[in-house]
């Protein structure tokens, strides 16, 4: 521990501080955790209403992130953290990141919703696209319930499930492959469905990066085997 955390009062005050930042963590993953699930709504009633909701509501997750970075780099300025502690602010840094990355997938449904109320509706896609946004909300869910309570093997759980969301996108590509095939007239709308569906895939990804950040947390090493993936119908441009 560094001189300035030897002070007992000084290490009571870096406690409050990161207390502090990771509420704010909280609040930001509860609006993310919203934002994913009412954007699956707003597509599955046509709710062009909810949809806007859900694109003005992406300002304040973009805010709290902000709130974050500026937070964390504070305490790393004032406080010099020891290893261990100064492993939970950068790892916080990096799970604000991934809520506000799923934020804006989540702002881009809902831009999407708008277009395709104007068109005819593809016959059950709307329904599973709400269930595969309910697995990666239930996903996020049960990451910041891990962050919290520094649980490697719910983190460890979170991370598994990414493959069951990766196969609910191959089964909803494949069926927008076959609405495309039997009718040109649904390209337009398939193609708006298929990067909806996209979205909510790499939502997974980033919610599987925190569980990664929680079992580095909790162990001090990042899991060593490849992350288990069944996505191989494209290449994301945006893949990190």
């Amino acid at each position: 521990m560094s001189d300035v955390m030897k002070d007992p009062h000084i290490v009571k005050s870096y406690d409050r501080d990161l207390e502090s930042i990771q509420a704010l963590i909280m609040k930001m993953g509860g609006l993310v955790e919203t934002a994913i699930l009412e954007a699956a709504n707003s597509l599955e009633t046509r709710d062009e209403e909810l949809a806007e909701q859900v694109r003005k509501g992406d300002k304040a997750i973009d805010a709290l992130e902000e709130k974050v970075n500026e937070e964390a780099a504070r305490l790393l300025a004032l406080r010099q953290p020891s290893a261990g502690d100064l492993r939970t602010v950068l790892s916080v840094m990096k799970i604000s990141a991934n809520l506000e990355r799923c934020g804006d997938y989540a702002k881009n449904m809902a831009k999407r919703t708008g277009v395709l109320v104007q068109m005819a509706p593809m016959e059950g896609s709307a329904g599973a696209i709400r269930r595969m946004a309910k697995a990666v909300e239930l996903m996020l869910k049960d990451a910041l319930d891990a962050y919290i309570q520094r649980d490697a093997e719910l983190a460890e759980d979170v991370r598994q499930r990414d493959l069951e969301v990766d196969q609910m996108y191959n089964a909803l590509f494949r069926e927008f492959l076959t609405f495309m095939m039997e009718d040109p007239r649904n390209i337009t709308a398939c193609m708006h469905l298929h990067f909806i569906a996209k979205n909510i895939e790499r939502m997974g990804d980033h919610v599987t990066s925190m569980a990664e950040q929680v079992i580095y947390l909790a162990t001090g090493h990042l899991p060593e085997d490849e992350r288990p993936k069944a996505d191989r119908t494209s290449v994301d441009a945006g893949r990190s």
